[in-house]
């Protein structure tokens, strides 16, 4: 059976590869087209785009896939269309093309977190649980019939890189049992509870500056949520300042009245700050803008910082 697969990042991958190493024929893969990246700002291809052409595969990448010329890349119809993180909402055009059924893997248990961001939402919101679930896919974001799904546990201190490499591996094993499913007519597509429904929109860059008046537990969901892209900051002396790992900190309690961002001490790997209601975070690992990653502590040592120095002002985040 020959599928036509759509999707753009790491994240697409296993699925891709899980496809192509299965008894369906990948006959084409769109993907978005290729973007500046990185401090030089040249033009990088999409990893599915790399991927796909190292197996032969012919790749499209159109700027958008609504545009009614990209009815040409569907020259014979396919059996299934496979969407696994591609970027675009699609027409219904396409989703009408392949002969069985449009298919998404999508990394959360539908219908929370529908939307381009689930594991960060997750992650966010300190849920201890998410998933992935493969479903029909409808013109509306997310909100068509489900198909199989898999619960994922989030340990408290996994980011959200760490997460969406968990989940792109099992949304890959769900897959093909998923097409096979729909081949065979076995499997049976459940309609998703609408008022269960939550949204996942998109993370940026405007929205990683790190709320200090949000308590440890808080900015500590916060921070691995926003890991590996685009990672939280805080302003440290006119600089931008990452934090890529930190840990509620309960060891002690927080000097009385201490203010949200104060530099507290050091730890024996980490800094200590003060975060809202009384709660104490210890940052664990950090990055000044255009240098390498380094300790806390280091960081501490190397900045000279003082106990009472503000690392932020109080500028509110999320």
């Amino acid at each position: 059976m020959r599928v036509v697969f759509m999707g753009t990042p790491e994240f697409a991958i296993p699925s891709l590869r899980a496809l192509i190493q299965s008894s369906y024929e990948v006959s084409a893969v769109i993907t978005q087209p290729d973007r500046p990246a990185g401090r030089g700002h040249r033009s990088q291809p999409p990893p599915v785009k790399v991927f796909a052409q190292d197996r032969g595969i012919p790749v499209y990448q159109p700027a958008k896939i609504r545009a009614e010329e990209n009815r040409s890349f569907i020259q014979t119809r396919p059996d299934f269309l496979v969407v696994v993180a591609y970027g675009q909402i699609l027409p219904g055009w396409l989703l009408q093309s392949p002969a069985i059924a449009p298919v998404n893997v999508h990394g959360s248990l539908l219908p929370r977190y529908r939307g381009a961001a689930p594991a960060a939402w997750a992650i966010m919101n300190g849920d201890p649980v998410t998933g992935v679930t493969t479903m029909l896919i409808e013109e509306r974001l997310d909100a068509g019939p489900t198909l199989l799904n898999r619960e994922v546990p989030i340990p408290p201190t996994m980011t959200r890189g760490e997460l969406e490499q968990v989940l792109s591996g099992i949304g890959a094993e769900l897959l093909v049992p998923t097409l096979d499913g729909l081949a065979r007519q076995s499997l049976q597509p459940i309609p998703q509870d609408a008022s269960k429904a939550s949204m996942a929109p998109k993370i940026t860059r405007e929205m990683a500056r790190v709320c200090w008046n949000n308590d440890a537990v808080k900015v500590h969901n916060f921070i691995r949520a926003l890991n590996p892209w685009p990672l939280a900051r805080s302003e440290f002396r006119g600089e931008s300042l990452h934090i890529l790992r930190a840990v509620p900190d309960s060891a002690d309690a927080s000097p009385a009245q201490a203010v949200p961002g104060v530099f507290l001490g050091v730890t024996r790997s980490g800094i200590r700050v003060q975060c809202g209601s009384g709660t104490v975070l210890e940052l664990l690992e950090v990055q000044l803008a255009g240098r390498n990653r380094i300790s806390g502590r280091d960081f501490a040592s190397g900045a000279r910082l003082r106990p009472g120095e503000l690392l932020s002002s109080l500028v509110p985040g999320i």
